[in-house]
Formats: structure tokens, sequence, C-alpha cells
């Protein structure tokens, strides 16, 4: 069975033709998710990369999704300004071709938490910090269809009707309740 639920779902939109290539974005993630909180700088751990080609004067801010254990099938190509990207460039998934989002010393996969793991922020650190306002952080409402779970006895009479079918569950149900 399903439910019509209400799910706010967090993303930073990023605009590519203000991002002047300052990696501040990767600096403040790299220094919030050290351990313990900002007492060191790797940009190799952040959650959020900056694709650069300064002599195009192309930056592109990337920040890490879902990881995917498999390499995806498809190798499209951008040209901006006429240079070529290959689609992993622009790819939010940590997988097995990249080293991209994945954390340099274990080989763990990353993934931004919208800096969730520090409660007292409102928005994450790379959006405040980005002096460009090439980041924005948007939150939107979505309807959802979440799963009901089912109690015990309609798992249990699902099964049966999986097996015996439910007419013969219905018949001996009823047969059984005639019974005094």
């Amino acid at each position: 069975m399903k439910a019509e639920k209400k799910k706010i779902v967090k993303t930073i939109k990023i605009d590519v033709d203000k991002c002047n290539g300052c990696q501040a974005c990767e600096v403040i993630c790299s220094a919030l998710h050290a351990t313990p909180k900002y007492s060191s700088n790797n940009p190799a751990r952040a959650r959020i990369r900056v694709i650069r080609d300064p002599l195009a004067d192309v930056y592109v801010p990337v920040y890490a999704g879902e990881y995917t254990a498999a390499e995806c099938a498809g190798r499209d190509k951008y040209t901006i300004d006429g240079k070529e990207y290959d689609e992993c460039a622009f790819c939010r998934a940590s997988c097995p071709s990249r080293d991209f989002f994945k954390e340099p010393d274990s080989g763990l996969p990353l993934k931004c938490d919208m800096c969730e793991s520090d409660p007292s922020l409102t928005e994450p650190m790379c959006v405040q910090w980005c002096l460009a306002d090439a980041l924005v952080y948007e939150e939107r409402e979505e309807d959802v269809e979440e799963d009901v779970p089912q109690e015990d006895i309609e798992l249990g009479l699902e099964a049966l009707a999986n097996a015996h079918g439910w007419q013969k569950v219905m018949d001996t149900v009823a047969r059984m309740s005639k019974k005094d």
C-alpha cells in the first residue's frame, strides 16, 4: 500500500557563469569534515569539487552524490567555449572509474550531506563561503509515495494467498468463522 507524503528536498543550485574558480567551497567543506572539525584542510576530502579549465576561464562546481558500484554506460561529450569535456567531469557520483569524491586515505566514497552534521547551520558552508554567489541553497517540498508498513496479519495473509490463492484463503476463513 502507498501513501502520499511531503518530503523536503535539499539541493545546491549552481550558476556556472558566476563561479570564478576560487575553490573556497572545497576548502571550507574539507575543514568542516575534518576530524576534529576545522583542524585541517585537504580539498581531496571535500564533498564539492571545482572542475577547472583556467585558460578557457571555465569553472564548474560539482558536489558529491550517491555512490555507484558500477561505471556508467554513457560516455557523452560536452563542448563548452570550444573545449570538449567528457561526461565524467560533471558527474556527481563516486564510482570505480575515477578518484573524485573518495576519501583519500581509505578510498571510501564521500557524499554531500548538506552540512547536516552541524545542526546549527542553516545552509551548507560551501554556499555561505561562496563570495561569487555561484552556489545557492534551495529547499523544496515534493510529494512522494511511501510504502505503508503492513501489519503482521496482513503479511501472513498475503503469504498464504501467494502460496494457495486468495479464494482458498477466503473459503478457509469463512469456514473457520462458522465454527463456534
